[in-house]
């Protein structure tokens, strides 16, 4: 997968944004960060913890902040687009209010 992919993923969910998170391309839900394109191969998806555990290995390694579990690293080049698309959601569906939950990540 190519950032550009990652991209056309993650902007197709409702309300989805990209904006600047410490000089790299962030994608926000409001103000919430979902994801962050790290560099050209890795993209830092941030779900729960039973969710990082569920898909660590192979293209997926644990992204801990300090101490707490806060999601995935993802090897873009070793990653299923299917995968990607289904860690966005989940992250998207962490964040997102009631009044979008309702209508689903695909409604956009």
């Amino acid at each position: 997968m190519t950032p550009d992919d990652v991209r056309a993923l993650a902007l197709a969910l409702p309300e989805v944004t990209e904006a600047d998170h410490h000089g790299r391309p962030s994608f926000r839900l409001g103000t919430a960060v979902l994801a962050t394109l790290w560099d050209e191969g890795t993209l830092t998806v941030l779900v729960g913890e039973s969710e990082a555990r569920a898909v660590e290995g192979g293209p997926c390694s644990l992204l801990w902040w300090g101490r707490r579990l806060s999601g995935v690293r993802v090897d873009l080049a070793a990653a299923d687009p299917a995968l990607v698309a289904d860690l966005l959601e989940e992250a998207w569906t962490r964040r997102a209010p009631a009044r979008l939950r309702r209508s689903g990540p695909r409604s956009g």
